[in-house]
Parts: C-alpha cells; sequence; structure tokens
C-alpha cells in the first residue's frame, strides 16, 4: 500500500490539519459561529435527556402510588410542581414538541455547516490539484510508495465523507462528555451505597458503568484495529474499479474495434474480485467485533437492573427510580463507551484522513517539483535552449547538454524515432516537465500548443473549439469559417450542441478541430506534436496549406516521424539535438 496507515492519535493530528485552514480561512467567523450555535443545540438536547429522566421518576412514582390526577398533569399540564423534586416539572408534551423542534434544528445547521465546509475544502483541493499543474506532476510518479490513486475520488467522495464524518463524530464526542458529566451525578445520587467486604462505595453504579466501559473499549481495540487498513484499501479498491468502468465508457470504439470485450471482462472481473475479496476480510474481521460489540450494548441494558433489584427488593428505593437508573446508567455507560459504539465509524473516518492527508502531500511535492528541472527564462525573441538535459521520471536521458536557437519565421520540423524524447522537449517548451537541468528561454508573444489527441471538454461543439477560451470569445460565423477551412463543415449545424466530442468525432476529425483552435487563436508560435498522424496524406496536405495561408505571421514547430520537404529540419537522436 502506497500510503502507510498510523494509529488514532496521529489521525487526529492529520484530522485537525486537514480541517484548520477553513476554521482560519475568509468563512472563518460564519464557520465557527455555526460549529458553537450546532454544538450548543445539541447541548440543549442533552440537558433535555436528563430533564426526561426527572419526569420518568415522577411519572413512575406517581403510577406507584395509583396518583391518576398527577400522572394525567405529568402528561399535558405546561409547568407542575411536585413535593420533592429537584426541579418544576413541564408535561411530557411540551417536552417532546421542544426536544422535536430543537433536534431538528441541530441537524439542519448541523447540514449547513456541512456543506459550507465542503464546498470551501473543495474549491480548496481543486485549485491546489490544478495550480502548478501539480495534477500533471502527481500523474507523472514511478515511485510505488508516491502514486495517489483516484483523485477524483478523494476529492468528491473523501471531502464528502471527511466533513460528515468529522462533524458527526466531533460533536457527538463533545455531547457524549457533557452528557456524562450531566447523568454521571444523576446516577451518583440514586445509586446509594454498597459496603461489600466491609468497604463503603458511594454511588458505586458510576464505577460498575466506568468498568464495565473501560473492558468493552479495551476489547474493542483490540478485535478491531485490523479493520484500518482493511477499510482503506476498500476505498481504494472500490475507487479503481469505478475507474476502469469508466475506461470501457470512453474508449468503446478502440475496444469494439479490437474485439477486446473477452479481455475487458478478465479486467473488470479481476478488478471487482480485489473487491470482493477485500470486503470478505472486512466482512471476517467484523464478525468478532460485531458479535462482542452487540453483546456488549445488549447485556448494557439489563446490567444495571440486575445490580440495583436488590436495593428495590429490600425497599430502599421506590419504582419511578428503578425506572429512571437504567436511563441514567445507558447515558453515562454509552458516555463512558463512545469509542466501542463508534468504531466502525472510526475506522471510515480514519481511512479518509488518510487518503485526504496523503493526496495533499503529494499536492505539495508535485507543486514543489513543479519549480525544479527546467527553467523558463524570460521570454526573447527566439526560442533557445541553454544547456538543456531532460531526464525521464526514473533518471533516464533524453536530451544531454542541447544548446540551440531558434529564431521566428522559419517553418521548423523536428524528427526521431519513437521514444527518443520529442513530446518530452514539447512539453519542456510548454514548461510542464519538471525533470531535467539547463533553461529554455520561450520565445516572445503568444504560444499554442497542439498535442497528437488533443482534448475536448464535455460541452458544446463550439466550446472545444475554442477551448481553453470562453465560447463568447469567438463567434458563430467565425467558428463556422475555421470548421470549414479544416473541412469540417457539415459539424457547423451541431455548433451549439452538446456532446463527448472526444468519443463523437474520429481520430481525423478531432485532429482537424484542435487546428480549427489555431486558426482562431491565431498564436505568434504554434506547436504541433504529431496532429496530422490519423490524417490520410491529401488532407494532412491540405491542412499544412491553410495553417501556412492562414497564419503567415505564425511560427510553426511540427514534431513528426516523417522528412520534411522544406525548411529548417532538426532531429534527436540518442539525446543529442541538432540539424539534419
Amino acid at each position: 500500500m502506497g500510503e502507510r496507515m498510523t494509529n488514532f492519535f496521529t489521525g487526529l493530528r492529520e484530522a485537525w490539519s486537514l480541517a484548520k485552514p477553513y476554521f482560519k480561512s475568509e468563512e472563518k467567523w460564519v464557520a465557527w459561529g455555526l460549529l458553537v450555535f450546532v454544538i450548543a443545540l445539541n447541548l440543549i438536547v442533552v440537558a433535555m435527556n436528563v430533564v426526561i429522566t426527572y419526569w420518568n421518576n415522577d411519572f413512575y412514582n406517581a403510577i406507584q402510588v395509583y396518583d391518576a390526577g398527577l400522572c394525567w398533569k405529568l402528561l399535558y399540564y405546561p409547568v407542575i410542581h411536585i413535593k420533592g423534586s429537584p426541579l418544576p416539572m413541564l408535561g411530557f408534551a411540551e417536552l417532546v414538541a421542544a426536544y422535536v423542534l430543537i433536534a431538528t434544528y441541530a441537524t439542519y445547521f448541523n447540514q449547513m455547516l456541512q456543506i459550507k465546509w465542503r464546498q470551501w475544502l473543495t474549491a480548496h483541493y481543486v485549485d491546489n490539484w490544478l495550480s502548478d499543474r501539480a495534477y500533471y506532476t502527481i500523474s507523472l510518479a514511478n515511485d510505488p510508495g508516491r502514486v495517489i490513486d483516484n483523485p477524483d475520488q478523494r476529492i468528491s467522495e473523501d471531502l464528502r465523507d471527511f466533513t460528515l464524518n468529522t462533524l458527526a463524530l466531533g460533536i457527538d464526542f463533545i455531547t457524549n462528555v457533557v452528557t456524562l458529566f450531566s447523568f454521571i451525578f444523576v446516577l451518583y445520587s440514586v445509586s446509594g451505597i454498597i459496603r461489600p467486604f466491609g468497604i463503603t462505595i458511594h454511588g458505586y453504579l458510576v464505577w460498575v458503568a466506568l468498568l464495565y466501559s473501560i473492558f468493552g473499549t479495551i476489547i474493542t481495540q483490540l478485535i478491531g484495529r485490523k479493520l484500518i487498513p482493511l477499510s482503506f484499501n476498500q476505498q481504494r479498491l472500490e475507487a479503481n474499479f469505478r475507474f476502469r468502468l469508466v475506461r470501457v465508457r470512453e474508449h468503446t470504439e478502440a475496444i469494439a474495434l479490437s474485439h477486446g470485450e473477452a479481455d475487458e471482462h478478465s479486467t473488470l472481473r479481476h478488478s471487482f474480485q480485489d473487491v470482493r475479496d477485500n470486503f470478505w476480510a472486512i466482512m471476517s474481521r467484523t464478525v468478532p467485533l460485531n458479535f462482542f460489540t452487540i453483546t456488549f450494548a445488549q447485556i448494557a441494558n439489563i446490567f444495571p437492573l440486575v445490580v440495583i433489584l436488590p436495593r428495590y427488593f429490600a425497599k430502599k428505593i421506590g419504582f419511578g427510580a428503578l425506572a429512571q437508573i437504567p436511563i441514567a446508567f445507558g447515558q453515562v455507560q454509552g458516555a463512558f463507551s463512545w469509542f466501542v459504539t463508534n468504531y466502525p465509524n472510526l475506522v471510515t473516518w480514519r481511512a479518509t484522513i488518510s487518503r485526504l492527508y496523503g493526496f495533499r502531500e503529494a499536492m505539495e511535492a508535485a507543486r514543489a517539483a513543479a519549480a525544479t528541472g527546467p527553467k523558463l527564462d524570460s521570454p526573447g525573441a527566439a526560442l533557445t535552449f541553454n544547456d538543456l538535459t531532460l531526464t525521464l521520471p526514473d533518471g533516464r536521458k533524453l536530451l544531454d547538454h542541447a544548446s540551440l536557437s531558434l529564431p521566428p519565421g522559419e517553418k521548423i520540423t523536428l524528427t526521431g524515432a519513437s521514444g527518443t524524447g520529442k513530446s518530452t522537449l514539447f512539453r519542456a517548451i510548454a514548461g510542464i516537465w519538471p525533470f531535467g537541468t539547463g533553461s529554455i528561454t520561450p520565445p516572445s508573444g503568444s504560444l499554442l500548443f497542439l498535442p497528437q489527441k488533443p482534448y475536448f471538454p464535455l460541452g458544446s461543439l463550439k466550446r472545444s473549439l475554442t477551448y481553453p477560451q470562453a465560447e463568447e470569445s469567438v463567434s458563430d460565423e467565425q467558428a463556422i469559417d475555421a470548421l470549414t477551412a479544416m473541412g469540417l463543415e457539415h459539424l457547423a449545424p451541431q455548433l451549439h450542441e452538446a456532446g463527448n466530442w472526444g468519443l463523437i468525432l474520429s481520430g481525423g476529425e478531432q485532429q482537424r478541430l484542435s487546428l480549427a483552435r489555431a486558426l482562431l487563436a491565431k498564436p505568434d508560435w504554434l506547436f504541433l506534436d504529431e496532429v496530422t498522424s490519423a490524417l490520410d496524406p491529401a488532407m494532412a496536405a491540405r491542412v499544412q496549406a491553410v495553417l501556412k495561408e492562414r497564419l503567415p505571421g505564425t511560427t510553426i514547430l511540427a514534431i513528426t516521424h516523417h522528412e520534411p520537404p522544406s525548411g529548417r529540419h532538426l532531429q534527436l537522436a540518442d539525446g543529442v539535438l541538432g540539424n539534419a
């Protein structure tokens, strides 16, 4: 596994480092205000639970002495003063109405904080992922220990789970602490005294609840600790399976033409088998955990009654106290046993934290790597390579100490065998290749880079044509003229139709559509990486003629496998770049 799983204490530190930026951001006052308000509403709910235990005591005492009038008052009267009761008592109907109102809005404002927090984190992570081309540098990692799988899942699902579970677990923990201190005094006061072996123990039920919970916490951790890495792995395997399904959807034609259905079926089957096998491992580890935690919870329901019944039969407590004690004991024991009760959620939360923390570290490392490698100097009159060395991520050299100047106004072609580094040089000129030394002086003016396989965003055909500029930056007439020049006039009626154009168009149409972008952008320098590889010779000659005619002031540097007919010819071979 590429990312190391650590203990819960490390998880708390990592969780705070993930949460802290939002609560120190420009939205900090709204964030803290909502958090305090949500906690306050939950604490009011705790206070009402305490009141309800006293209501139970009064109600069942009234039943014991057959006081029908008091019973009905306790059900419906707004406020009742009962002799011997520590506080005025609301009627049950009023208690329920207030409880429902407060509990409902506690959930509502919790969800408000959750979506605001997630919105901020999503914008923050997307910005960090895209800035300094971290998304690109991360994809180049060849060290298994630094590979970050499925960043899309980490941004969409892990951020959702992090905000949801952090708020749920955090507020629940605070509520449990307050519940503990609220009910511990109730339980202490109704427990009385026991004298085992001549030792006087006051409030003995509190100590029983504490010992019971300590025992449960220790056993739960021993049984369930292996679930943490399994849960982490499950998230990764699920994302891998979904990614392979998306790959099939995005490459339907290539798979169909290759009759690759059997191979894809085998790949998907094996990918899901990994999901299944890991899930079976989770199930196997969950069985003993559930055996213990469910047994622990069920015994806790009856345990306080078994302990307190001797005092009831000795007539030292009334029926109301007998009804009140299980509630108070359950609240105290539940607060003590918070770790046991929430262990499955803590496991999932811990795995989510590890994935997000590892993703953040990878983005920081990628942005740092963007500052390394070949340097881009201030633009000059010509494209100049200054002692330029390019390497692959594994250190293998593609270009060794090249120094060359390419002035504007020429038609320049670059040839070389496959794998010699032509496309890598293309990336270095664009300033996105982080491996190597030396520097590049880019030419002044606007630059446009068109790769062999163009990218088309989801949306209208016009958006694909003008990308990365806005559709509104180009008129429909200009867009149709560019399409027509590239022999794509048949697409003009679909200019505003939305679709996945990377799948709809043929390879040749995709390349011509990307070249139509150049006609609209009119760059000073145009860099082409095998952009006519999918075209027949006649169409390739046509588009080259169109580029020459429509872009007379543009310097074109084209990477190709073929011997150019004219212009300056560069060749890259064995790490050496020079004139052919």
